[in-house]
Protein backbone atom coordinates (compact mmCIF):
# COMPACT_ATOMS: atom_id res chain seq x y z
CA UNK A 1 0.00 0.00 0.00
CA UNK A 2 1.03 3.19 -0.63
CA UNK A 3 0.72 5.67 1.81
CA UNK A 4 -0.28 8.87 -0.02
CA UNK A 5 -3.10 6.39 -0.86
CA UNK A 6 -4.33 5.84 2.80
CA UNK A 7 -6.10 8.10 5.24
CA UNK A 8 -3.36 9.18 7.65
CA UNK A 9 -5.39 11.10 10.06
CA UNK A 10 -2.45 11.69 13.28
CA UNK A 11 -3.21 14.25 15.19
CA UNK A 12 -0.54 15.90 17.76
CA UNK A 13 -3.00 16.07 20.55
CA UNK A 14 -5.56 14.46 21.87
CA UNK A 15 -9.23 15.98 23.39
CA UNK A 16 -8.83 16.72 26.55
CA UNK A 17 -11.21 14.03 27.41
CA UNK A 18 -9.08 11.38 26.45
CA UNK A 19 -7.04 10.19 29.81
CA UNK A 20 -5.88 7.03 29.44
CA UNK A 21 -2.95 5.95 26.96
CA UNK A 22 -4.95 3.74 24.88
CA UNK A 23 -7.80 6.18 24.08
CA UNK A 24 -5.24 9.31 23.01
CA UNK A 25 -3.12 6.75 21.07
CA UNK A 26 -6.22 5.29 19.09
CA UNK A 27 -6.94 9.01 18.40
CA UNK A 28 -3.59 10.37 17.85
CA UNK A 29 -2.84 7.57 15.35
CA UNK A 30 -5.89 8.02 13.83
CA UNK A 31 -7.60 4.82 14.26
CA UNK A 32 -10.94 5.81 15.72
CA UNK A 33 -12.79 9.17 15.74
CA UNK A 34 -15.80 10.11 18.76
CA UNK A 35 -19.54 10.53 17.05
CA UNK A 36 -21.17 11.13 20.13
CA UNK A 37 -20.26 10.02 23.80
CA UNK A 38 -19.59 6.40 23.90
CA UNK A 39 -19.75 5.76 20.07
CA UNK A 40 -16.85 5.54 17.65
CA UNK A 41 -16.44 5.56 13.78
CA UNK A 42 -13.44 3.07 12.70
CA UNK A 43 -10.87 4.55 10.07
CA UNK A 44 -9.03 2.06 7.87
CA UNK A 45 -5.60 1.29 10.72
CA UNK A 46 -8.58 1.02 13.42
CA UNK A 47 -10.47 -1.54 11.17
CA UNK A 48 -7.42 -3.58 10.03
CA UNK A 49 -6.34 -4.08 13.62
CA UNK A 50 -9.86 -5.00 14.95
CA UNK A 51 -10.12 -7.47 11.88
CA UNK A 52 -6.92 -8.78 13.36
CA UNK A 53 -8.11 -9.56 16.51
CA UNK A 54 -11.85 -10.99 15.64
CA UNK A 55 -9.89 -13.45 12.85
CA UNK A 56 -7.78 -14.83 15.93
CA UNK A 57 -11.02 -15.46 18.09
CA UNK A 58 -12.59 -17.07 15.02
CA UNK A 59 -9.71 -19.09 14.02
CA UNK A 60 -9.76 -20.39 18.01
CA UNK A 61 -13.67 -20.87 18.13
CA UNK A 62 -13.65 -22.50 14.83
CA UNK A 63 -10.76 -24.83 16.20
CA UNK A 64 -13.08 -25.78 19.26
CA UNK A 65 -15.90 -26.96 17.07
CA UNK A 66 -18.24 -23.80 17.75
CA UNK A 67 -20.38 -22.57 14.57
CA UNK A 68 -20.69 -18.94 13.92
CA UNK A 69 -23.93 -17.54 12.73
CA UNK A 70 -25.16 -13.23 12.74
CA UNK A 71 -28.40 -12.65 14.71
CA UNK A 72 -30.35 -9.31 14.83
CA UNK A 73 -29.27 -6.56 17.06
CA UNK A 74 -32.89 -5.73 17.52
CA UNK A 75 -34.79 -7.76 20.07
CA UNK A 76 -38.49 -7.88 20.47
CA UNK A 77 -39.56 -7.22 24.19
CA UNK A 78 -41.55 -10.70 24.69
CA UNK A 79 -38.06 -12.42 24.94
CA UNK A 80 -36.74 -10.38 27.66
CA UNK A 81 -40.26 -10.76 29.55
CA UNK A 82 -40.04 -14.06 29.04
CA UNK A 83 -36.70 -14.48 30.38
CA UNK A 84 -37.52 -11.60 33.26
CA UNK A 85 -34.74 -9.31 32.36
CA UNK A 86 -37.34 -6.52 30.57
CA UNK A 87 -37.26 -4.74 33.89
CA UNK A 88 -34.37 -6.08 35.71
CA UNK A 89 -31.84 -5.27 33.09
CA UNK A 90 -32.67 -1.76 34.24
CA UNK A 91 -31.90 1.68 32.78
CA UNK A 92 -28.70 0.39 30.67
CA UNK A 93 -31.05 -1.62 28.21
CA UNK A 94 -31.78 0.89 25.13
CA UNK A 95 -35.08 0.20 24.63
CA UNK A 96 -37.73 2.08 21.63
CA UNK A 97 -41.10 1.26 19.95
CA UNK A 98 -41.62 0.78 16.43
CA UNK A 99 -44.47 2.46 14.08
CA UNK A 100 -47.05 -0.05 15.25
CA UNK A 101 -46.13 0.70 18.76
CA UNK A 102 -44.45 -3.08 19.57
CA UNK A 103 -41.42 -2.59 22.35
CA UNK A 104 -38.11 -3.59 21.31
CA UNK A 105 -34.59 -2.88 22.35
CA UNK A 106 -30.79 -2.96 20.81
CA UNK A 107 -29.52 -6.00 22.32
CA UNK A 108 -26.59 -5.63 24.85
CA UNK A 109 -26.29 -9.81 24.98
CA UNK A 110 -27.98 -12.23 22.88
CA UNK A 111 -28.87 -15.48 25.50
CA UNK A 112 -32.76 -15.09 24.69
CA UNK A 113 -32.08 -14.75 21.03
CA UNK A 114 -29.53 -17.48 21.06
CA UNK A 115 -32.16 -19.85 22.79
CA UNK A 116 -34.74 -19.10 20.81
CA UNK A 117 -33.12 -20.20 17.95
CA UNK A 118 -31.68 -23.08 19.45
CA UNK A 119 -35.42 -24.07 20.40
CA UNK A 120 -37.04 -23.52 17.04
CA UNK A 121 -33.86 -25.03 15.17
CA UNK A 122 -32.80 -27.75 17.42
CA UNK A 123 -35.33 -31.08 16.56
CA UNK A 124 -33.72 -33.88 18.35
CA UNK A 125 -31.47 -34.86 21.40
CA UNK A 126 -28.76 -36.07 18.74
CA UNK A 127 -28.02 -32.64 17.51
CA UNK A 128 -26.36 -31.86 21.27
CA UNK A 129 -24.22 -30.26 21.95
CA UNK A 130 -23.74 -27.37 19.92
CA UNK A 131 -21.81 -24.13 20.41
CA UNK A 132 -22.78 -21.17 18.47
CA UNK A 133 -21.04 -18.12 18.65
CA UNK A 134 -21.27 -14.50 16.62
CA UNK A 135 -18.93 -11.17 16.71
CA UNK A 136 -21.37 -8.23 16.77
CA UNK A 137 -21.88 -4.67 17.63
CA UNK A 138 -23.97 -4.86 21.04
CA UNK A 139 -25.30 -1.49 23.08
CA UNK A 140 -25.71 -0.01 26.52
CA UNK A 141 -27.01 2.77 27.56
CA UNK A 142 -24.06 3.45 30.13
CA UNK A 143 -24.37 6.72 32.42
CA UNK A 144 -20.90 7.81 32.19
CA UNK A 145 -19.28 6.30 28.68
CA UNK A 146 -15.40 6.79 28.92
CA UNK A 147 -11.82 6.02 28.57
CA UNK A 148 -12.42 5.29 24.52
CA UNK A 149 -13.49 1.89 23.48
CA UNK A 150 -12.88 0.69 27.05
CA UNK A 151 -16.63 1.81 28.22
CA UNK A 152 -18.94 3.00 25.44
CA UNK A 153 -22.68 2.88 24.31
CA UNK A 154 -22.01 0.52 21.27
CA UNK A 155 -19.22 -1.95 21.41
CA UNK A 156 -17.90 -5.26 19.23
CA UNK A 157 -18.56 -8.53 21.43
CA UNK A 158 -17.83 -11.90 20.86
CA UNK A 159 -20.45 -13.88 22.54
CA UNK A 160 -21.04 -17.83 22.57
CA UNK A 161 -23.45 -20.01 23.66
CA UNK A 162 -23.34 -23.70 24.54
CA UNK A 163 -26.08 -26.00 24.43
CA UNK A 164 -25.67 -29.51 26.59
CA UNK A 165 -27.83 -32.21 27.62
CA UNK A 166 -26.77 -32.53 31.01
CA UNK A 167 -24.25 -30.76 33.44
CA UNK A 168 -22.06 -32.99 33.06
CA UNK A 169 -21.77 -31.96 29.53
CA UNK A 170 -21.93 -27.86 30.32
CA UNK A 171 -18.92 -28.56 32.58
CA UNK A 172 -16.72 -30.33 29.50
CA UNK A 173 -18.26 -26.93 27.42
CA UNK A 174 -17.55 -24.69 29.48
CA UNK A 175 -13.59 -26.05 30.21
CA UNK A 176 -13.28 -25.86 26.48
CA UNK A 177 -13.91 -22.69 26.40
CA UNK A 178 -11.91 -21.46 29.05
CA UNK A 179 -8.96 -22.86 27.30
CA UNK A 180 -10.43 -21.67 24.31
CA UNK A 181 -9.66 -18.51 25.75
CA UNK A 182 -6.17 -18.67 27.23
CA UNK A 183 -5.46 -19.84 23.65
CA UNK A 184 -6.82 -16.92 21.99
CA UNK A 185 -5.43 -13.95 24.65
CA UNK A 186 -1.89 -15.68 24.67
CA UNK A 187 -1.58 -15.26 20.41
CA UNK A 188 -3.15 -11.41 21.81
CA UNK A 189 0.22 -11.20 23.80
CA UNK A 190 -2.42 -10.05 26.48
CA UNK A 191 -0.69 -10.46 30.39
CA UNK A 192 -3.71 -11.59 31.51
CA UNK A 193 -5.33 -13.48 35.38
CA UNK A 194 -8.27 -15.55 35.08
CA UNK A 195 -10.63 -14.80 38.57
CA UNK A 196 -13.89 -16.00 39.52
CA UNK A 197 -16.66 -13.64 38.91
CA UNK A 198 -20.02 -12.34 39.82
CA UNK A 199 -22.92 -13.56 37.26
CA UNK A 200 -24.60 -10.10 37.24
CA UNK A 201 -27.50 -9.52 35.15
CA UNK A 202 -26.50 -12.92 32.87
CA UNK A 203 -27.30 -14.46 35.94
CA UNK A 204 -26.02 -18.42 36.23
CA UNK A 205 -23.87 -20.92 38.65
CA UNK A 206 -20.62 -20.10 38.22
CA UNK A 207 -18.55 -17.54 36.25
CA UNK A 208 -14.86 -16.64 35.33
CA UNK A 209 -13.53 -13.53 34.35
CA UNK A 210 -10.26 -12.98 31.96
CA UNK A 211 -8.65 -9.74 33.26
CA UNK A 212 -6.04 -7.60 31.08
CA UNK A 213 -3.55 -6.64 33.89
CA UNK A 214 -3.22 -2.58 33.97
CA UNK A 215 -3.18 0.24 36.06
CA UNK A 216 -6.18 1.61 34.42
CA UNK A 217 -8.42 -1.21 34.82
CA UNK A 218 -11.56 -0.11 36.40
CA UNK A 219 -11.69 -3.81 38.16
CA UNK A 220 -9.41 -4.96 41.73
CA UNK A 221 -8.49 -7.86 41.27
CA UNK A 222 -7.70 -10.10 44.90
CA UNK A 223 -5.43 -12.91 44.17
CA UNK A 224 -3.05 -15.17 46.45
CA UNK A 225 0.17 -15.78 45.52
CA UNK A 226 0.41 -19.33 47.31
CA UNK A 227 -2.51 -21.27 46.23
CA UNK A 228 -3.58 -19.24 43.26
CA UNK A 229 -6.81 -18.39 44.40
CA UNK A 230 -8.51 -15.50 42.14
CA UNK A 231 -11.44 -13.61 42.24
CA UNK A 232 -12.94 -10.19 40.42
CA UNK A 233 -14.03 -7.27 43.68
CA UNK A 234 -17.42 -8.06 43.53
CA UNK A 235 -16.83 -12.18 44.09
CA UNK A 236 -13.79 -12.09 46.14
CA UNK A 237 -14.16 -13.14 49.90
CA UNK A 238 -11.61 -13.57 52.61
CA UNK A 239 -11.52 -15.64 55.70
CA UNK A 240 -12.11 -13.70 59.05
CA UNK A 241 -9.73 -12.32 61.05
CA UNK A 242 -10.32 -13.20 64.48
CA UNK A 243 -10.84 -9.59 65.24
CA UNK A 244 -12.55 -9.42 68.98
CA UNK A 245 -13.90 -12.63 68.75
CA UNK A 246 -13.02 -14.23 72.54
CA UNK A 247 -13.01 -11.18 74.11
CA UNK A 248 -15.85 -11.39 77.27
CA UNK A 249 -19.37 -9.60 76.75
CA UNK A 250 -19.98 -6.37 78.49
CA UNK A 251 -23.64 -5.00 79.03
CA UNK A 252 -24.80 -2.38 76.37
CA UNK A 253 -24.48 1.22 77.72
CA UNK A 254 -25.80 4.65 75.81
CA UNK A 255 -22.67 7.25 75.75
CA UNK A 256 -22.91 10.79 74.10
CA UNK A 257 -21.27 11.65 70.80
CA UNK A 258 -21.91 15.07 70.18
CA UNK A 259 -22.07 16.15 66.70
CA UNK A 260 -19.67 12.47 65.88
CA UNK A 261 -21.49 11.25 62.46
CA UNK A 262 -18.64 9.42 60.70
CA UNK A 263 -16.97 6.15 61.78
CA UNK A 264 -13.23 8.41 62.04
CA UNK A 265 -14.93 11.21 64.40
CA UNK A 266 -16.23 8.55 66.64
CA UNK A 267 -13.16 6.56 66.58
CA UNK A 268 -11.12 9.28 67.83
CA UNK A 269 -13.65 10.81 70.15
CA UNK A 270 -13.92 7.40 71.98
CA UNK A 271 -10.61 6.46 71.83
CA UNK A 272 -11.50 3.10 69.91
CA UNK A 273 -10.06 1.59 66.48
CA UNK A 274 -12.41 1.69 63.75
CA UNK A 275 -12.31 -2.04 64.11
CA UNK A 276 -14.27 -1.56 67.19
CA UNK A 277 -17.32 -0.11 65.41
CA UNK A 278 -20.01 -1.31 62.97
CA UNK A 279 -20.89 0.61 60.10
CA UNK A 280 -24.74 1.05 59.55
CA UNK A 281 -25.69 1.60 55.99
CA UNK A 282 -29.48 2.09 54.90
CA UNK A 283 -30.57 1.39 51.28
CA UNK A 284 -34.30 1.15 49.85
CA UNK A 285 -34.60 -2.27 48.04
CA UNK A 286 -36.66 -0.47 44.66
CA UNK A 287 -38.21 -4.16 43.85
CA UNK A 288 -40.28 -3.91 47.22
CA UNK A 289 -39.78 -0.52 48.65
CA UNK A 290 -38.62 -1.80 51.62
CA UNK A 291 -35.87 -0.28 54.02
CA UNK A 292 -32.64 -2.36 54.78
CA UNK A 293 -30.04 -1.80 57.22
CA UNK A 294 -26.31 -3.31 55.48
CA UNK A 295 -23.58 -3.44 58.82
CA UNK A 296 -19.91 -4.03 58.14
CA UNK A 297 -17.09 -3.61 60.27
CA UNK A 298 -15.97 0.08 60.92
CA UNK A 299 -13.18 -0.43 58.59
CA UNK A 300 -14.99 -1.91 56.11
CA UNK A 301 -16.81 -0.82 53.02
CA UNK A 302 -20.23 -2.35 51.85
CA UNK A 303 -19.80 -4.56 48.87
CA UNK A 304 -23.09 -3.57 46.95
CA UNK A 305 -22.99 -6.64 44.53
CA UNK A 306 -23.08 -8.94 47.67
CA UNK A 307 -25.63 -7.10 49.02
CA UNK A 308 -27.84 -7.29 45.70
CA UNK A 309 -27.18 -11.16 45.44
CA UNK A 310 -28.62 -11.51 49.10
CA UNK A 311 -31.30 -9.57 48.41
CA UNK A 312 -31.64 -11.71 45.61
CA UNK A 313 -32.37 -8.21 43.09
CA UNK A 314 -30.90 -6.69 40.78
CA UNK A 315 -28.36 -4.08 41.24
CA UNK A 316 -30.04 -0.71 39.59
CA UNK A 317 -33.11 -1.69 42.73
CA UNK A 318 -30.84 -1.00 45.36
CA UNK A 319 -30.59 2.97 45.78
CA UNK A 320 -29.13 4.50 48.99
CA UNK A 321 -32.00 5.72 51.43
CA UNK A 322 -32.71 9.62 52.25
CA UNK A 323 -32.56 11.25 55.36
CA UNK A 324 -36.59 11.48 55.20
CA UNK A 325 -36.44 7.86 55.14
CA UNK A 326 -33.71 7.69 58.04
CA UNK A 327 -36.54 9.94 59.98
CA UNK A 328 -39.65 7.74 59.03
CA UNK A 329 -37.66 4.90 61.18
CA UNK A 330 -37.21 7.42 63.75
CA UNK A 331 -33.38 7.18 63.39
CA UNK A 332 -30.94 9.93 62.55
CA UNK A 333 -28.33 10.44 59.84
CA UNK A 334 -25.25 9.55 61.31
CA UNK A 335 -26.40 7.55 64.09
CA UNK A 336 -28.43 5.20 62.91
CA UNK A 337 -27.71 1.52 64.56
CA UNK A 338 -29.46 -1.96 64.68
CA UNK A 339 -30.65 -2.02 68.31
CA UNK A 340 -34.49 -1.41 68.43
CA UNK A 341 -34.94 -1.09 64.45
CA UNK A 342 -37.71 -2.48 63.04
CA UNK A 343 -36.72 -3.21 59.47
CA UNK A 344 -34.42 -5.82 57.30
CA UNK A 345 -31.02 -6.10 58.60
CA UNK A 346 -28.27 -7.65 56.71
CA UNK A 347 -25.12 -8.07 58.96
CA UNK A 348 -21.48 -8.93 57.65
CA UNK A 349 -20.10 -12.38 59.05
CA UNK A 350 -17.45 -10.32 60.43
CA UNK A 351 -20.01 -8.35 62.29
CA UNK A 352 -21.84 -11.26 63.72
CA UNK A 353 -18.61 -13.04 65.26
CA UNK A 354 -16.92 -9.63 66.95
CA UNK A 355 -17.92 -8.68 70.80
CA UNK A 356 -18.86 -5.56 72.38
CA UNK A 357 -19.14 -3.50 69.44
CA UNK A 358 -20.08 0.27 69.13
CA UNK A 359 -23.20 1.23 66.75
CA UNK A 360 -25.68 4.18 66.58
CA UNK A 361 -28.27 4.53 69.15
CA UNK A 362 -31.02 5.85 66.57
CA UNK A 363 -30.64 9.14 69.12
CA UNK A 364 -29.20 12.36 67.37
CA UNK A 365 -25.73 12.72 69.14
CA UNK A 366 -25.49 9.24 70.72
CA UNK A 367 -24.21 5.79 70.50
CA UNK A 368 -24.18 2.79 72.27
CA UNK A 369 -21.06 0.73 73.26
CA UNK A 370 -20.44 -2.74 73.91
CA UNK A 371 -23.18 -4.23 71.83
CA UNK A 372 -23.40 -7.59 70.92
CA UNK A 373 -25.00 -9.76 68.27
CA UNK A 374 -28.64 -12.22 69.22
CA UNK A 375 -28.43 -10.66 72.76
CA UNK A 376 -29.10 -7.36 71.75
CA UNK A 377 -30.07 -7.15 68.01
CA UNK A 378 -30.56 -9.73 65.21
CA UNK A 379 -30.24 -10.18 61.48
CA UNK A 380 -29.33 -11.99 58.40
CA UNK A 381 -25.93 -12.98 58.37
CA UNK A 382 -24.03 -13.08 54.82
CA UNK A 383 -20.79 -12.09 53.39
CA UNK A 384 -21.05 -8.21 52.38
CA UNK A 385 -17.27 -6.47 53.16
CA UNK A 386 -15.71 -5.84 50.15
CA UNK A 387 -12.09 -7.79 50.24
CA UNK A 388 -9.26 -5.66 50.43
CA UNK A 389 -5.15 -6.73 49.76
CA UNK A 390 -3.70 -8.00 52.80
CA UNK A 391 -6.97 -10.00 54.19
CA UNK A 392 -6.25 -13.80 54.48
CA UNK A 393 -6.69 -16.10 51.72
CA UNK A 394 -10.00 -18.20 52.19
CA UNK A 395 -8.38 -20.99 50.71
CA UNK A 396 -4.90 -21.28 52.59
CA UNK A 397 -5.11 -18.13 54.63
CA UNK A 398 -2.26 -16.49 53.83
CA UNK A 399 -2.17 -12.65 52.77
CA UNK A 400 -4.02 -11.79 49.52
CA UNK A 401 -2.54 -9.09 47.32
CA UNK A 402 -4.26 -6.89 44.76
CA UNK A 403 -4.08 -5.67 41.01
CA UNK A 404 -5.78 -3.59 38.87
CA UNK A 405 -7.31 -5.34 35.99
CA UNK A 406 -9.60 -4.61 32.75
CA UNK A 407 -12.29 -7.27 31.65
CA UNK A 408 -11.55 -8.45 28.21
CA UNK A 409 -13.80 -12.08 28.73
CA UNK A 410 -16.07 -13.76 31.02
CA UNK A 411 -17.47 -17.27 30.72
CA UNK A 412 -20.98 -18.24 33.04
CA UNK A 413 -22.55 -21.59 33.49
CA UNK A 414 -25.87 -20.31 32.63
CA UNK A 415 -27.70 -23.69 33.30
CA UNK A 416 -31.28 -23.36 32.60
CA UNK A 417 -32.00 -20.05 33.49
CA UNK A 418 -33.06 -19.22 29.97
CA UNK A 419 -34.13 -22.41 28.27
CA UNK A 420 -36.83 -22.88 31.85
CA UNK A 421 -38.41 -20.32 30.57
CA UNK A 422 -38.31 -19.48 27.14
CA UNK A 423 -39.22 -23.40 26.77
CA UNK A 424 -36.03 -24.82 25.30
CA UNK A 425 -36.10 -28.44 25.45
CA UNK A 426 -35.11 -31.75 24.16
CA UNK A 427 -37.07 -34.66 24.54
CA UNK A 428 -35.39 -37.89 25.63
CA UNK A 429 -35.95 -41.37 25.91
CA UNK A 430 -38.76 -41.40 27.74
CA UNK A 431 -40.31 -38.81 25.87
CA UNK A 432 -39.90 -36.12 28.42
CA UNK A 433 -39.01 -32.74 27.54
CA UNK A 434 -36.12 -31.73 29.10
CA UNK A 435 -34.50 -28.01 29.98
CA UNK A 436 -31.05 -27.71 27.59
CA UNK A 437 -28.28 -26.86 29.79
CA UNK A 438 -26.47 -23.75 28.63
CA UNK A 439 -23.35 -21.75 29.14
CA UNK A 440 -22.25 -18.01 27.85
CA UNK A 441 -19.25 -17.26 26.86
CA UNK A 442 -18.11 -13.47 25.54
CA UNK A 443 -15.21 -11.43 24.74
CA UNK A 444 -15.03 -8.03 24.58
CA UNK A 445 -13.39 -7.20 21.24
CA UNK A 446 -13.50 -3.42 21.46
CA UNK A 447 -12.00 -3.62 25.01
CA UNK A 448 -9.23 -6.21 23.86
CA UNK A 449 -8.23 -3.93 21.40
CA UNK A 450 -7.74 -0.89 23.77
CA UNK A 451 -5.90 -3.55 26.43
CA UNK A 452 -3.21 -4.53 24.01
CA UNK A 453 -2.57 -1.35 23.90
CA UNK A 454 -2.15 -0.29 27.60
CA UNK A 455 -0.06 -3.14 27.57
CA UNK A 456 2.09 -2.22 24.53
CA UNK A 457 3.14 1.37 23.95
CA UNK A 458 5.84 4.49 25.04
CA UNK A 459 6.13 8.18 25.36
CA UNK A 460 5.93 8.13 20.86
CA UNK A 461 3.18 5.75 20.73
CA UNK A 462 1.52 2.37 20.00
CA UNK A 463 3.88 -0.89 20.13
CA UNK A 464 0.99 -3.38 18.07
CA UNK A 465 2.14 -7.21 18.23
CA UNK A 466 3.41 -8.12 14.78
CA UNK A 467 0.19 -10.63 14.72
CA UNK A 468 -2.51 -7.51 15.18
CA UNK A 469 -0.65 -4.47 13.82
CA UNK A 470 -2.19 -2.96 10.88
CA UNK A 471 0.36 -3.65 8.82
CA UNK A 472 4.06 -5.11 9.04
CA UNK A 473 6.56 -2.95 7.92
CA UNK A 474 6.80 0.69 6.55
CA UNK A 475 9.34 1.76 4.03
CA UNK A 476 10.39 5.35 4.41
CA UNK A 477 12.75 6.67 2.17
CA UNK A 478 14.46 9.86 3.03
CA UNK A 479 14.25 11.38 -0.16
CA UNK A 480 11.66 9.42 -2.57
CA UNK A 481 12.82 12.30 -5.48
CA UNK A 482 15.94 10.83 -5.52
CA UNK A 483 16.54 8.14 -8.29
CA UNK A 484 18.79 5.76 -6.10
CA UNK A 485 16.93 6.31 -3.44
CA UNK A 486 13.40 5.91 -5.17
CA UNK A 487 14.85 2.42 -6.87
CA UNK A 488 15.81 0.89 -3.76
CA UNK A 489 12.85 1.76 -1.83
CA UNK A 490 10.78 0.30 -4.63
CA UNK A 491 12.57 -2.54 -5.51
CA UNK A 492 12.31 -3.34 -1.24
CA UNK A 493 8.38 -3.13 -2.04
CA UNK A 494 7.89 -4.47 -4.55
CA UNK A 495 9.70 -7.79 -3.49
CA UNK A 496 7.53 -7.71 -0.04
CA UNK A 497 4.31 -6.53 -1.41
CA UNK A 498 4.42 -10.34 -3.31
CA UNK A 499 4.26 -12.24 -0.25
CA UNK A 500 2.46 -12.34 3.25
CA UNK A 501 4.28 -9.35 4.49
CA UNK A 502 1.62 -6.21 4.80
CA UNK A 503 3.85 -3.71 3.70
CA UNK A 504 3.87 0.45 3.32
CA UNK A 505 5.99 2.63 1.07
CA UNK A 506 5.53 6.06 2.58
CA UNK A 507 5.64 7.87 -0.85
CA UNK A 508 3.90 11.15 0.69
CA UNK A 509 5.46 14.44 0.12
CA UNK A 510 7.09 15.23 3.65
CA UNK A 511 10.22 15.00 5.56
CA UNK A 512 11.19 12.28 7.11
CA UNK A 513 11.05 13.10 10.77
CA UNK A 514 7.63 13.38 10.53
CA UNK A 515 6.66 10.42 8.41
CA UNK A 516 9.12 8.99 11.44
CA UNK A 517 6.66 10.07 13.89
CA UNK A 518 3.75 8.90 12.30
CA UNK A 519 4.77 5.39 11.86
CA UNK A 520 6.04 5.21 15.66
CA UNK A 521 2.77 6.94 16.59
CA UNK A 522 0.72 4.04 14.47
CA UNK A 523 3.07 1.75 15.74
CA UNK A 524 3.46 -0.43 12.84
CA UNK A 525 6.62 -2.66 13.82
CA UNK A 526 9.47 -2.56 11.73
CA UNK A 527 10.08 0.31 10.01
CA UNK A 528 12.53 0.15 6.57
CA UNK A 529 14.82 3.56 6.37
CA UNK A 530 16.24 3.93 2.66
CA UNK A 531 19.03 6.61 2.78
CA UNK A 532 22.20 7.72 2.70
CA UNK A 533 23.88 3.85 1.84
CA UNK A 534 20.97 3.16 -0.83
CA UNK A 535 23.62 3.32 -3.30
CA UNK A 536 24.88 0.63 -1.51
CA UNK A 537 22.15 -1.41 -1.73
CA UNK A 538 21.38 -0.89 2.04
CA UNK A 539 18.86 -0.01 4.36
CA UNK A 540 18.23 0.27 8.15
CA UNK A 541 15.65 -1.72 9.98
CA UNK A 542 14.20 -0.46 13.44
CA UNK A 543 12.43 -2.76 15.47
CA UNK A 544 9.58 -0.81 16.71
CA UNK A 545 9.29 -2.46 19.91
CA UNK A 546 13.15 -3.17 21.24
CA UNK A 547 14.18 0.17 19.06
CA UNK A 548 17.02 -1.96 17.96
CA UNK A 549 18.56 -0.38 14.83
CA UNK A 550 20.54 -2.76 11.95
CA UNK A 551 21.75 -1.90 8.54
CA UNK A 552 21.03 -4.89 6.21
CA UNK A 553 21.32 -5.33 2.38
CA UNK A 554 17.78 -4.99 0.42
CA UNK A 555 17.09 -9.32 -0.11
CA UNK A 556 18.60 -9.61 3.75
CA UNK A 557 15.52 -7.44 5.04
CA UNK A 558 13.77 -8.79 2.75
CA UNK A 559 14.14 -12.55 3.93
CA UNK A 560 13.94 -10.98 7.06
CA UNK A 561 10.73 -9.75 6.78
CA UNK A 562 9.27 -12.69 5.28
CA UNK A 563 10.80 -15.14 7.91
CA UNK A 564 9.14 -12.78 10.67
CA UNK A 565 5.72 -12.78 9.13
CA UNK A 566 5.85 -16.76 8.68
CA UNK A 567 6.16 -16.77 12.46
CA UNK A 568 3.07 -15.34 13.20
CA UNK A 569 0.94 -17.54 15.36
Amino acid sequence: MKASKMLISTLKEAPNEAIIASHILLIRAGMIRKLVAGVYNYLPLGLRTLNKIENIIIDEMDRAGALQILSSAIQPKELWEASGRWQKYGPELMRFKDRHNREFCLGPTHEEIFTDLVKNEIKSRKNLPINLYQIQTKYRDELRPRFGLMRGREFIMKDAYSFDLNEEGLNDSYQLMYKTYEKIFTRLGIDYKVVLADTGAIGGDGSHQFMALSDVGESDIIYCEHCKYAADEEKAQAKLDGYHHTIEEKGMELVLTPNKKTIDEVSEFLKLSKKDIAKSMVYRNLSTNELVLVMVRGDREVNLIKVVNALKIAEHELVLATNEDILNINSFEGFVGPVGLSIKILVDEEVACMHNIVVGANKKDYHFICVNFKRDFDGEVFDLRTVRKDDLCPVCGNFLKMERGIEIGQIFKLGTKYSLPLKCTYQDELGNHVPIVMGCYGIGVTRTMSSIIEQNHDESGIIWPLNVAPYHAVIVPINYEDEVIKKGSDYIYDQLNDTKVEIILDDREAKPGFKFKDWELIGIPYIITVGRKACENICELKNRRTLEKVELSYDEVITFMKKQVENIK
